[in-house]
């Protein structure tokens, strides 16, 4: 599980607030490695959540797949192409004060590694990619649906140097698997940027040519509105790369337009300060009254894609959890310093004493009795039929106005447990008597 740590102080001076992820993937085979870069543009989700689903969803039987899903993380969460400057521009040279700076070492380090063989950057471009001039958007100066090379020959690499001949096969294999519309079919770009593109010359690609590495750029087309359609085509034109690198994998579903859409929509869950587990799948869209820490909020969870941010509105300033650029939860705090001595709690469900993990959750049909050890205060959210605290306390989900449910259909309640004037952490108590009724009929 990923961990990522926000602290409060707003955008930094001189570096860039979140940073990329690394996930590196190795089969028992020994083979070549693939690095695939996506969110190098932060307006671009077609890349950076087609690299989540690579880091989260594939195993590499053979080679080695190494995954930055969200290099350009500050501007992925704002939606905004770069909010220091464009990224793809900063690989010949960067002064070290620019806040990109320490990305880009790094991506470059990365780059530069021996081990890597060849290297996927992926975008999201304009139009649709045509040799020959068709429409404003069918033309050659577009990006979209095309795999993008920096010369045909690169005779100074050791590996992969015949970049046009590469892309020319990734092509055919794409144009002939599914394409949902025909004027889909994707094309070889080739920028001829020694000679002919100055602006590409300060690109990751040609960076990554210049220092011995195979390199290529995916572009799925903006002009497809689906984000899951997009993910669906980078996917198969990572794919057919893996393929022809030798690269052996397999993954836990199948490759489709609505098996990506189900993984793409799959947030996951969310653990806030080892004190609070959200599904982010089933969550309000506004949660009131959430118990965090002033500064030095953590987070843990396996999307790479999720990050914990602050939010100002005209009345009040709260915070956000996203998922690249898309929000899944708006939290108003509530704030108390945070107190993680308590790591699971017993409690009474339908009558069975159960031992209850904080931060998780338990299902129940009838009702539940915390049973917190001395020195702690149980608060049940909505339950009033107890004043003060609520510890032995029997609850049935008639005692808690709906309202107070966690999630949309409104069955998810809150127990928070506190020491003194501290949180301890939370549990999640889900009622599951309409699904047996259900399940029964």
């Amino acid at each position: 599980m990923r961990l990522f740590f926000l602290f409060f102080i707003g955008l930094g001076l001189y570096a860039a607030e979140l940073h990329f992820d690394t996930f590196k993937k190795s089969g028992s085979k020994p083979g070549d490695t693939l690095l695939i870069i996506g969110g190098i543009h932060g307006d671009e989700p077609g890349s950076y959540f087609t690299a989540s689903l690579v880091a989260q969803y594939y195993t590499i039987n053979k080679g080695n797949v190494w995954v930055v899903p969200n290099l350009n993380f500050d501007s992925i969460v704002r939606n905004k192409r770069g909010i220091y400057g464009d990224m793809n521009r900063k690989f010949a040279s960067l002064d070290p004060n620019d806040k990109d700076y320490e990305i880009v070492s790094k991506i470059k380090k990365l780059i530069t590694d021996e081990e890597v063989d060849l290297i996927l950057n992926l975008h999201d471009g304009h139009g649709f990619y045509r040799p020959k001039w068709e429409s404003s958007i069918f033309n050659p100066a577009a990006w979209g649906q095309a795999t993008i090379i920096d010369q045909k020959v690169a005779p100074q690499l050791k590996k992969y140097s015949e970049l046009d001949k590469i892309a020319q096969e990734v092509v055919k294999i794409l144009n002939n698997g599914y394409l949902e519309q025909n004027y889909h079919r994707f094309g070889v770009k080739n920028t001829d940027t020694k000679y002919k593109d100055e602006q590409q010359q300060l690109s990751l690609t040609y960076f990554a040519i210049n220092n011995g590495k195979a390199a290529f750029a995916i572009e799925a087309s903006k002009n497809i509105e689906s984000l899951p359609l997009k993910v669906f085509y980078h996917l198969q034109a990572i794919e057919a790369y893996m393929k022809i690198m030798g690269i052996e994998f397999s993954r836990d579903f199948e490759l489709t337009p609505d098996e990506v859409k189900q993984r793409v929509y799959n947030y996951g869950k969310v653990i806030i300060n080892d004190s609070i587990e959200l599904d982010l799948n089933n969550v309000k869209r506004v949660l009131r009254y959430v118990p965090l820490p002033k500064t030095g909020t953590t987070i843990k969870s396996d999307n790479p894609l999720v990050a914990f941010l602050p939010h100002k509105t005209a009345n009040a300033s709260l915070f956000k959890i996203n998922v690249g650029h898309l929000t899944a939860v708006y939290l108003y705090p509530d704030y108390f310093e945070i107190d993680n001595s308590l790591k699971e709690v017993k409690i009474i469900v339908d009558g069975e004493e159960k031992s209850v993990k904080i931060p998780s959750s338990f299902e129940y049909t009838r009702n539940f009795k915390v049973k917190a050890p001395p020195g702690y205060r149980v608060n049940v959210i909505g339950f009033t039929k107890v004043k003060g605290n609520q510890n032995n306390a029997l609850v049935h989900t008639k005692d808690i106005p709906k309202r107070f449910a966690l999630n949309p259909d409104e069955n998810h309640f809150r127990i928070e447990i506190y020491k003194d004037s501290a949180f301890v952490g939370m549990v999640i108590a889900k009622d599951v008597s309409n699904k047996q009724q259900s399940n029964k009929r």
